[in-house]
């Protein structure tokens, strides 16, 4: 089974992800987009069509090299398809169902079986950028990453999946609660 953990900057996401480690060594957790990736994604230097066929790219890579050969096991991945498009309809016009296709194509038509939505609201999401060193896609803004989240909402209720929306305001012990329930029926 693969679970993505979807939701913009500083929701909860990682530490989520810790939490369910720590219950559930057996889980495989990664992250998208890989390391290598990640750093000319928040260098800025792509146009966001070079930027979105780079992360359709990377997708696939992980998807060969993570998602395939653990598919007897549980899978918890920090983003995959949902943020990846989110990001490409925020900075550029394109068609939906377009982008679904080319995702589909780098994930060999296997979508994720269920997806974590975490959502926050604009006061939560200032009170938390504050409090660290912004990186080149939270120097966008507020409204951006918001925009960004609509995005995902608009998303996860398109795709054909089955998904759990997260109030990231809630306790870290409330939404731990929620997420076992939801990973492990």
């Amino acid at each position: 089974m693969v679970v993505l953990f979807e939701g913009i900057d500083t929701c909860g996401k990682t530490t989520q992800i810790e939490l369910l480690s720590q219950r559930y060594p057996h889980f495989v957790t990664t992250k998208e987009p890989s390391e290598r990736f990640r750093e000319i994604l928040l260098s800025g230097k792509l146009t966001p069509r070079a930027l979105m066929l780079l992360f359709v790219a990377d997708r696939a890579q992980h998807y060969a090299d993570v998602i395939k050969p653990n598919c007897d096991k549980t899978v918890i991945s920090d983003r995959g398809l949902v943020s990846g498009m989110a990001y490409a309809l925020s900075n550029e016009t394109l068609d939906l169902e377009w982008l679904l296709e080319l995702n589909q194509y780098a994930l060999h038509n296997h979508l994720p079986d269920k997806i974590v939505l975490f959502t926050t609201t604009y006061e939560t999401l200032k009170e938390r950028l504050a409090t660290k060193t912004l990186d080149g896609i939270e120097q966008k803004g507020l409204e951006y990453l918001l925009s960004v989240q609509a995005n995902m909402l608009r998303i996860v209720r398109y795709l054909d999946v089955e998904y759990r929306l997260i109030d990231a305001n809630e306790t870290i012990e409330a939404i731990h609660q929620q997420l076992v329930e939801f990973i492990t029926t």
